[in-house]
């Protein structure tokens, strides 16, 4: 496993609520490559929920998007090592929540490239509770080039 995480490694001034670790309010997820498996591990608070004990559906949502992100950018640059870091941005991506998740658990959240065509990527992933999937999504995300304002936005 990395000792740094993705975000803190490529993206240290970002300020994205998802992922961004200059964000004193955000949710400051921290991914590694583990394996074939990119992960996420995440302790919710209470206000993360959307009823007593479970974790509100546009958490899960931030966690799904800025995680699949990340997997999707760090893709893309294990393939083009000698490329800038690309700067990724979601094109679409869909949550389906099977079951509730709960609060005071750690959460675990593992995603995985499922096709990748030149500055497209398409992540599928899952989110564990106890050992239980609770969620899944799946997305498509695409590295955009200078001129767009996404464009190393954590610059």
């Amino acid at each position: 496993m990395n000792k740094i995480s993705a975000q803190d490694e490529y993206g240290p001034n970002g300020t994205c609520f998802g992922c961004g670790p200059t964000n004193e309010k955000g949710l400051k997820i921290k991914s590694f490559w583990e394996g074939d498996d990119f992960v996420l591990r995440f302790n919710p608070e209470t206000h993360h929920q959307g009823f007593p004990g479970a974790v509100n559906g546009g958490i899960i949502g931030s966690l799904f998007d800025c995680h699949m992100n990340w997997c999707a950018a760090t893709t893309i640059f294990k393939n083009k090592p000698d490329e800038l870091f690309p700067s990724t941005v979601t094109a679409e991506f869909s949550v389906k929540l099977t079951a509730p998740t709960p609060t005071g658990v750690e959460l675990l959240i593992k995603a995985r490239p499922v096709e990748t065509k030149g500055s497209m990527v398409r992540v599928e992933t899952e989110l564990y509770a106890n050992n239980k999937i609770t969620a899944k999504s799946t997305g498509v995300f695409i590295a955009v080039k200078p001129g767009h304002p996404a464009y190393h936005r954590w610059d």
